[in-house]
């Protein structure tokens, strides 16, 4: 028998870090970004059909100071680069980046000087969004996982120990392919065949 079965009905009980995570994640407000044949499926995203409404993103913020999301969807060519960081320094804390697109994620068919190897060369990218273009099930998707990420994150001193904590995991983690590189049941030396 615990607490909550003697307490009243219509009690609540919870943690500050949820309640704030609850907050957050049902009030993102998103910074388009969109530069090439990916914004147009993002803005159908926010049509009838799919409805960003309801998730509390139908206000497409128009100035970075009032947005926390931005969602870059496109190719970014070098001479947008300083642009789209400067947008990303505007927007307030905490803040969360979508790249939406294979141009955007990695450059895609456009492998050249004048276009970004990647959006996470110039901002740091929460999730990658690969198809060319995706559908805005896939957005809605990412958007669905951001949010996932935005309720269980930590607050404050514990957000700091959860990210160093990640960190360590991801450092001691093993790679996909076992057996080259001096790795766990490697010789050290890449075969040729």
């Amino acid at each position: 028998m615990g607490l909550e079965e003697k307490l009243p009905s219509g009690i609540l009980l919870t943690t500050v870090e949820k309640v704030a995570g609850y907050a957050r994640k049902s009030s993102v407000w998103p910074a388009t970004f969109g530069l090439a044949c990916c914004a147009m499926e993002l803005i159908s995203t926010g049509g009838p059909r799919h409805d960003l409404a309801r998730f509390g993103m139908e206000r497409a913020s128009n100035t970075p100071r009032q947005a926390d999301l931005m969602i870059v969807a496109g190719r970014v060519s070098q001479k947008m680069a300083p642009v789209l960081r400067q947008i990303y320094d505007q927007m307030a804390e905490p803040k969360w980046v979508i790249s939406m697109g294979v141009c955007a994620s990695s450059g895609g068919m456009f492998n050249n000087y004048a276009i970004v190897q990647g959006v996470d060369h110039i901002v740091p990218v929460d999730i990658y969004l690969p198809g060319c273009p995706p559908r805005p099930e896939m957005l809605l998707d990412s958007i669905l996982k951001l949010h996932d990420k935005i309720q269980n994150m930590k607050l404050g001193v514990h957000r700091e120990h959860q990210i160093e904590e990640l960190e360590r995991a991801r450092l001691r983690r093993l790679p996909l392919v076992a057996g080259l590189g001096g790795q766990p049941g490697g010789s050290g030396q890449e075969v040729a065949r």
